[in-house]
C-alpha cells in the first residue's frame, strides 16, 4: 500500500490520458480514478493474515479534507486516515501524487523528496513507475521492535498497469470500469542461519474504479523463515460517498 495505509496503510495504498481523453473528459490524468475534491468518504474493510496463524480485522475510513496551502509544496489536496495519519496529494497531467504526509504525533508535515506517485499517466497496459513502499508485515520474531518498516522504511517498488476498463465484484458493489495496478518490490534481510540472506518479495494489487478511487488492495509480504513472519492484507471497500 503506497501512500495510504496502504499508502497507504496504513499506511497505507493508493490515471490514464488515452483514457480520459476518449472519454472527453478536460479533468487532469487520473483525477477520476482518485478523486480528490472535499467531502469524498471512503470505509475499508482490512483483514491482516499471519504465517503465525493469528488474524487481524478492522476497518479504516478515508476522508477528502479539501484544498490547502503548503508552505512547502503549494495547492494541495488533504485527505485523512482514522489511524492519523494525514496525506497532501496534487493532480496535474502526468498523474495523482503525493507530496507530504503528517502523523498525529508530528507537528508540520513532511516534505516527499520527490513526488510519489499514486497513479501516473497514461493510463494505459504496461505503463509504469516506481515509489518507495515498505514492509508493513514482515517482523523479526525475537527482536524490539519487530516491524522491518522501522529499519526499512524505504524500499523501491516498480509498479505496472495490468488491466483497464476491468469489472471487480466487493461488498460496496459491483464497478465496471476499473484498473488494476500490480507493484513488485524485494527485501534483501537475513532470514535465518540456515539460508542465511534472502531477497523476499513484497507484492501489491490495487484496483482503482472510475468515480470512486481506491477499491480493493491485495498485500503480500511472505517470509517462511524460523527468524521471520510475514503475511497478506486485504483491503476492500464497504461504503462510499
Amino acid at each position: 500500500m503506497r501512500g495510504d495505509r496502504t499508502a497507504g496503510a496504513a499506511r497505507l495504498a493508493l490515471l490514464a490520458v488515452a483514457v480520459l481523453a476518449a472519454a472527453g473528459c478536460s479533468r487532469p490524468a487520473g483525477e477520476s480514478f482518485f478523486p480528490l475534491e472535499e467531502g469524498r468518504r471512503w470505509t475499508y474493510h482490512v483483514v491482516n493474515e499471519w504465517e503465525n496463524g493469528s488474524v487481524e480485522r478492522e476497518t479504516l475510513v478515508l476522508r477528502n479534507l479539501g484544498v490547502e496551502h503548503l508552505e512547502t509544496s503549494g495547492r494541495s489536496w488533504r485527505r485523512r486516515s482514522d489511524d492519523g495519519v494525514d496525506y497532501w496529494l496534487r493532480s496535474d497531467e502526468t498523474g495523482i501524487y503525493r507530496v507530504a504526509a503528517k502523523s498525529d504525533l508530528e507537528a508540520l508535515p513532511r516534505r516527499d523528496a520527490a513526488p510519489r506517485y499514486v497513479l501516473k499517466a497514461p493510463l494505459a497496459v504496461g505503463s509504469q513507475w516506481r515509489a518507495d513502499t515498505t514492509a508493513y508485515l514482515l517482523r523479526r520474531r525475537q527482536e524490539f521492535p519487530p516491524e522491518i518498516r522501522h529499519s526499512h522504511p524505504a524500499v523501491p517498488m516498480q509498479y505496472t498497469v495490468e488491466a483497464v476498463g476491468e469489472p471487480l465484484q466487493t461488498a460496496a458493489g459491483r464497478f465496471e470500469d476499473c484498473l488494476r495496478v500490480k507493484g513488485v518490490a524485494t527485501l534483501r534481510l537475513f532470514a535465518d542461519p540456515v539460508v542465511g540472506w534472502k531477497d523476499l518479495p513484497l507484492t501489491t494489487l490495487e484496483w482503482y474504479c472510475r468515480g470512486v478511487g481506491l477499491v480493493r488492495v491485495e498485500r503480500r509480504e511472505p517470509a517462511h523463515s524460523t527468524f521471520l513472519v510475514g503475511g497478506t492484507t486485504t483491503l476492500e471497500l464497504i461504503a462510499w460517498e
